[in-house]
């Protein structure tokens, strides 16, 4: 295998040099470790772990579709981390089929294990980590077999079977960086088209004002929720509109990206007393229907830095950063016009620390660094456990629950060590962190 090879041609050797932080990049590049290590001790084999019960948690009953190993296998390519690589490597071309009886819901499986195949293809050019996303891809296909061209939410990756109609801006448009991947790689032109054709039927329902709602149905085209914003269920839509254009040099996704952004910054924009945010409001009148902004929406500061909006990126992290402030790690929504919070529970997410990294990437500003120490810090103090991380019931009384989401392997480390190593080019980082060239 060319696998060792392509690793060492790609990871460079920690030495400090201006801005970056070894100090703290090895420490994040341990804690990853100690996270892994409890997986492997507990639920090797599995989707994810629960640290405090030391159980597995598989996604689909008792059929594991390896979620942890996938998802973190670039960040250990990126770390480093050349003998657990190796063994996950093992793990995956081993244990990992498709060919189960199983409904999977095609924006997860698509973001996190298409996406991580892909990714650690790309790396180590191991072709039986191309065969399982081809594989892959191939049964995922039919959920584009709706009236609009759309894709319906779940899949069976045995029968093909589809359901879910009623879907969402995010789950529709977040698929292009992973099956466009896939087409270049294996030649098969389908997977672009595919995605493509649904990103693009989602732009064109738009409303009169650009904006596009929160829920929508696939067969008939017609929106459920007209409620417009930039949190969850429409977030990595604008994400990947932009992504697309720079990934592909796709025009049609740099001009939907243009029309879009315009329309977000002049509709859901929002000076308040307490900062820069984006609001929620009806796309089809513009009129504010809610005030909350939370852990997914802080997604934002990092795609508007890269479409090179760096005033309203800097700003939207600024109040990003009062949102983790307000009780030491932030919440999963607030209502930042009372600067209360509305939901306290705390995912291990990584938006605000993605952002924090392309802001220092961008701009050089040490005020980035320093809240990207502040992520890391609060993280060991709340969320560590004994075997592996846990989320938060509550940001407030710093109650844990018990699961370690793979994505916080997969992304929220990984952004972190990047912030701290000699900066690279990795190319384009899907919603999953999973960088495609």
């Amino acid at each position: 295998m060319r696998w060792i090879s392509a690793l060492a041609l790609l990871l460079v050797t920690l030495q400090p040099v201006e801005g970056s932080d070894p100090i703290i990049a090895a420490r994040v590049r341990a804690e990853f470790l100690h996270a892994w290590r409890a997986y492997e001790q507990y639920a090797w084999g599995h989707d994810e772990l629960r640290p405090l019960a030391k159980t597995p948690r598989d996604w689909h009953g008792s059929e594991s579709l390896l979620m942890t190993p996938v998802d973190a296998l670039d960040t250990m390519l990126i770390m480093g981390l050349d003998a657990e690589a190796k063994k996950a490597t093992e793990l995956i071309v081993a244990k990992l089929s498709f060919d189960k009886d199983i409904e999977v819901k095609n924006f997860e499986i698509t973001i996190r294990i298409l996406g991580g195949l892909l990714s650690a293809y790309q790396m180590t050019h191991d072709e039986r980590l191309l065969k399982l996303a081809d594989d892959l891809g191939a049964r995922l296909l039919p959920v584009f077999d709706s009236p609009t061209g759309m894709p319906y939410m779940y899949v069976n990756l045995k029968t093909g079977k589809t359901r879910g109609a009623k879907s969402n801006p995010a789950e529709i448009g977040t698929l292009i960086l992973e099956f466009g991947t896939l087409a270049k790689l294996t030649g098969k032109p389908v997977y672009y088209d595919k995605a493509k054709n649904a990103l693009v039927q989602m732009y064109k329902r738009r409303s009169k004002l650009g904006l596009v709602g929160e829920e929508i149905d696939v067969e008939t085209g017609k929106w459920v929720s007209p409620q417009s914003h930039v949190g969850g269920g429409i977030d990595s839509y604008y994400e990947y509109l932009l992504k697309c254009a720079r990934l592909f040099g796709d025009k049609d996704c740099q001009s939907m990206w243009e029309t879009s952004v315009r329309a977000m910054n002049r509709h859901l924009a929002d000076q308040a007393p307490s900062g820069f945010w984006y609001a929620q409001v009806d796309m089809n009148t513009g009129r504010r229907t809610a005030s909350e902004f939370g852990a997914l929406h802080a997604f934002l500061p990092a795609v508007l830095a890269m479409g090179g909006d760096l005033k309203r990126a800097q700003k939207l992290q600024d109040s990003c950063f009062k949102m983790w402030m307000l009780a030491g790690i932030e919440p999963e929504v607030l209502d930042y016009r009372k600067m209360t919070i509305v939901h306290a529970g705390y995912q291990l997410r990584p938006e605000i620390v993605e952002s924090a990294y392309y802001l220092w990437r961008d701009t050089k500003d040490p005020r980035y660094l320093e809240q990207g120490r502040a992520f890391f810090d609060a993280l060991v103090k709340y969320c560590r456990t004994e075997n592996g991380y846990t989320i938060l019931k509550s940001v407030v009384t710093k109650e844990q629950g018990d699961l370690q989401h793979s994505f916080f392997l997969a992304e929220t480390l990984k952004y972190l060590y990047l912030m701290f190593a000699p900066e690279r080019d990795l190319g384009v980082f899907n919603t999953e962190a999973h960088p495609l060239r």
